[in-house]
């Protein structure tokens, strides 16, 4: 099925009225309308508008709060906890940057925990939060079960991403590396199904245990498997520990028998943020960066050598040029909710 383009404004102004008529107040729908948004400039469609419909069912059901009440709960120098009070977890997740970042301006490195948080999005704004500011940014948080562990059978663990950022200075995008620790995250999954694409073998299993290139069979399982085996296992157990565990907060496991929804009600997110200048001069820093970026560039036998992050910021380019383009299926979606897009 053909896709309609529309203007990112368009998109943003149609997400914040629809969060509006859910109560949601002008200083959260701004930030949660933005985010939505760019993700969909940055070709990510699974974490962009497609998150609305959770958002306003978790509204509705008392799982999310439109209006949060965030709560100082343990502080040092260099670190806070939050209590989120189930706010809408874009909003969240930029207070949390925030407030790492505050601290990291004192101290050289800052740390802020925040629980009783929501689906986030995509952990890649808050790192890049950080790096536009000049830091190095950090980010992580623990989600629903969606992935296999060695020797399970069925979902064991959340996918629980990490995102790091470096900043490059002179106007220029960081650097950014935006990771599940599951093969694929399994919102690139259902946009495959909804494309009528297969997905690599690798991806995940059927309900047989199988390995499948059918993007429904993974979704009817929730079979994901780990990236690389037993590492990319490890590596989202210890996110759980540094996000849940830490906080004495929900673990995956949890959070799913309070609601299994997706809208990760409860969960809880680390962001860290690093002072360049506490370590050396900025300017070395960058100048470092540059020359890494360049030897690989230089080692690259292809033309598709990208720094990560880079295919997203190219691809945010096309879709400010020339619209955002969004599959029929995703505008029925939104129409459930009230959301109607109209055309450029």
């Amino acid at each position: 099925m053909a896709h309609q383009r529309f203007r990112p404004d368009t998109i943003r102004r149609a997400l914040s009225d629809a969060l509006a008529r859910e109560g949601v107040p002008p200083h959260v729908r701004d930030v949660e309308a933005d985010l939505m948004t760019e993700a969909e400039l940055h070709g990510v469609p699974s974490h962009g508008m497609l998150m609305l419909p959770r958002l306003v069912a978790g509204f509705r059901s008392g799982h999310a709060r439109p209006d949060p009440h965030i709560r100082l709960v343990r502080e040092t120098a260099a670190t806070c906890v939050l209590d989120g009070d189930l706010g809408p977890g874009r909003y969240l997740g930029v207070q949390g940057m925030h407030a790492a970042m505050e601290r990291a301006s004192r101290f050289g490195i800052g740390a802020a925990l925040v629980t009783e948080t929501t689906h986030w999005g995509r952990a890649h704004a808050y790192a890049c939060l950080a790096a536009d500011a000049g830091f190095i940014g950090l980010c992580t948080t623990n989600a629903i079960p969606n992935m296999l562990a060695p020797g399970s059978s069925a979902p064991a663990l959340g996918n629980n991403p990490l995102a790091i950022a470096a900043p490059r200075g002179e106007g220029r995008h960081p650097i950014v590396l935006d990771i599940a620790m599951s093969q694929a995250a399994l919102g690139r999954v259902a946009a495959a199904q909804r494309e009528g694409e297969t997905v690599p073998l690798g991806w995940g299993l059927d309900e047989n245990g199988h390995p499948t290139s059918d993007p429904a069979a993974i979704l009817a399982s929730q079979n994901l498997l780990p990236m690389g085996g037993h590492k990319g296992a490890g590596l989202a157990l210890m996110m759980e520990l540094l996000t849940a565990a830490l906080g004495g907060s929900p673990l995956s496991h949890e959070i799913a028998q309070a609601d299994a929804s997706g809208l990760d009600a409860g969960a809880s997110k680390l962001f860290v943020a690093i002072d360049v200048g506490a370590f050396g001069d900025p300017a070395r820093f960058g100048a470092r960066v540059d020359s890494l970026a360049a030897s690989l560039r230089e080692r690259a036998t292809g033309p598709d050598a990208l720094l990560p992050g880079e295919r997203g910021w190219r691809t945010r380019d096309e879709y400010e040029r020339d619209g955002i383009p969004v599959h029929p299926s995703v505008v029925a979606a939104l129409g459930a909710v009230g959301v109607e897009l109209t055309a450029p």
